[in-house]
């Protein structure tokens, strides 16, 4: 069904926004068979092809223009067709037709539809002007648009854009700081391992292993001559994490995240937290893990790719490398020296840091990436993984605690 140029993530966005609303005309219960035909209807777009018979008014109609204006440019270039949709370049009715969208659908297509706007209507420019961004539903993808746009940003648009990223930023602290403190503050913990434990502190599972061989048969129980138990992390540092973001253009979502993430472990009195962008550069950040928009605003998506000289200057600022874990966050693709790269990762890990490697730190999954550099890594033990933004607590205190990292399967 491509009746409407539309495939995919964005027939599934069309589907999931018309579904359950319309004219009705006051009926309590629609046909069950004219309700799907109408919203075929909306899916398909409305051409002479799409066998539906339908015809639309009211609210379908606003919202089937609403869709036409942005998936409807396909056919009319494929078939020559003269079609009223579209939505030109003019900042007037792309202000309107964003309030449209925000009108007739759920937020989360109105994000999808934004993105396929920018990427296939060539809106970006557009997102430049003050008047635009106040009319955006911001969210993740949006934020990465901005930061690749933030060169060109007049000064007048520069003060909105840091709004609408600190909206987004704000919102995801209050979905992802509280757990990351609890999860990472329990592994600190215990780290410490401490042999003379209060009662609330025994770790009771070590504790059983590790006395296994006091079990009494006639008793059916275990006498604990050694007690294991948790020691409570003190407020010096204990632990050093260093973020190491490539800020490629295809990272724009891991670079937001990572940033957000750093500014929560950064508040953690016992980590010691470094956060290092690079694309052939190499920026340290850390000054600014007090406020992750300044440091959104202080990387610059796009260009070339240097892993190996990030990890160096990463190398040269660990003091306590088996307190250590490093975090690259990379799709792999090596614009530097491959194997001083895998040398330099070798030769971290001998040193006793726990090394961890993330093809992406966002909620799609693993974009294009590097698999011989992958792999090279999995044989060096540091395997290669995506990471969704609920799941990177864990990986922290696994890496803390030196355990095996909870890889997601992806079979």
């Amino acid at each position: 069904m491509t009746a409407s140029g539309v495939t995919g993530t964005t027939t599934a966005a069309k589907v999931s926004g018309v579904a359950g609303t319309g004219d009705t005309g006051g009926a309590a219960d629609p046909d069950p068979g004219q309700e799907r035909l109408r919203r075929w209807r909306l899916v398909l777009g409305g051409d002479a092809a799409d066998g539906t018979g339908c015809a639309l008014s009211g609210q379908d109609a606003a919202m089937d223009g609403a869709l036409a204006a942005l998936y409807g440019r396909e056919d009319k270039e494929r078939a020559g067709k003269d079609r009223s949709a579209g939505l030109g370049a003019s900042a007037p009715s792309v202000a309107r037709w964003l309030g449209d969208i925000r009108t007739y659908f759920p937020s989360s297509v109105v994000q999808v539809m934004q993105r396929d706007a920018i990427d296939r209507l060539g809106l970006s420019a557009l997102l430049l002007e003050p008047e635009m961004l106040e009319a955006v539903e911001a969210d993740v993808h949006l934020v990465g648009t901005l930061l690749s746009l933030n060169k060109a940003m007049p000064e007048t648009t520069k003060e909105t854009a840091r709004a609408v990223v600190r909206k987004v930023v704000e919102d995801l602290e209050k979905r992802l700081a509280t757990r990351t403190r609890a999860t990472l503050t329990g592994a600190l913990d215990r780290s410490a391992r401490i042999n003379r434990p209060r009662h609330h502190d025994i770790d009771w599972n070590r504790t059983i292993a590790a006395n296994l061989k006091h079990y009494l048969p006639e008793y059916r129980t275990i006498v604990p001559e050694r007690l294991i138990g948790y020691g409570r992390a003190s407020q010096s540092v204990k632990k050093e994490v260093v973020l190491c973001i490539d800020q490629s253009g295809s990272m724009a979502a891991s670079v937001v995240y990572a940033s957000v993430f750093g500014a929560v472990l950064a508040s953690m009195r016992s980590i010691d937290t470094r956060l290092v962008v690079f694309d052939t550069a190499v920026v340290d950040l850390t000054d600014q893990l007090d406020d992750p928009v300044d440091v959104l605003f202080g990387t610059q998506l796009g260009g070339g790719t240097d892993i190996n000289r990030a990890l160096a200057y990463c190398q040269s600022q660990i003091t306590r490398p088996a307190e250590t874990a490093v975090v690259l966050i990379s799709d792999l693709y090596e614009g530097g020296i491959r194997n001083e790269m895998l040398k330099r990762v070798a030769a971290m890990k001998a040193s006793g840091v726990q090394f961890v490697t993330l093809l992406a730190l966002s909620d799609e999954g693993a974009p294009a990436y590097d698999r011989e550099h992958a792999a090279a890594l999995a044989a060096l033990g540091a395997p290669a993984f995506a990471c969704t933004p609920d799941l990177f607590p864990e990986v922290m205190a696994a890496a803390i605690e030196k355990r095996p990292l909870p890889i997601p399967d992806t079979a």
